[in-house]
């Protein structure tokens, strides 16, 4: 079974920046070595949508997400190359990047009360 997390992100509020770093994020662009890491690490599904400069990401996870796995050997350029687009919440922990967002609403969950 699957579970679906939230996260979320704010780009560098910068016109050029947030279009190079939606360039980087079209189909086929995102390096093949990266997008295999992401499954390695229990994802099952991602999209990332945006308004100004802050992004959600929603996921879908295994139930054994996070997964251990072995780096990549290019991932730290990917995570620096994503950084420069990138700036961290002012509520984040030192080089935290995407930060979980509690659910607090669920249409589903409402009884049709009037």
């Amino acid at each position: 079974m699957s579970r679906r997390l939230c996260f979320v992100l704010d780009l560098v509020n910068d016109a050029a920046k947030i279009a190079e770093y939606e360039a980087f994020h079209r189909p086929g662009k995102v390096w093949p070595v990266i997008v295999d890491d992401i499954r390695a690490q229990g994802f099952e599904g991602m999209e990332i949508w945006r308004s100004g400069d802050r992004m959600v990401m929603i996921a879908t996870v295994a139930d054994d997400f996070p997964r251990s796995r072995a780096v990549p050997p290019k991932y730290d350029e990917w995570e620096k190359l994503m950084w420069s687009f990138q700036k961290a919440l002012p509520h984040a922990e030192p080089g935290q990047k995407w930060l979980p967002m509690a659910k607090i609403f669920d249409l589903a969950e409402q009884r049709g009360r009037n």
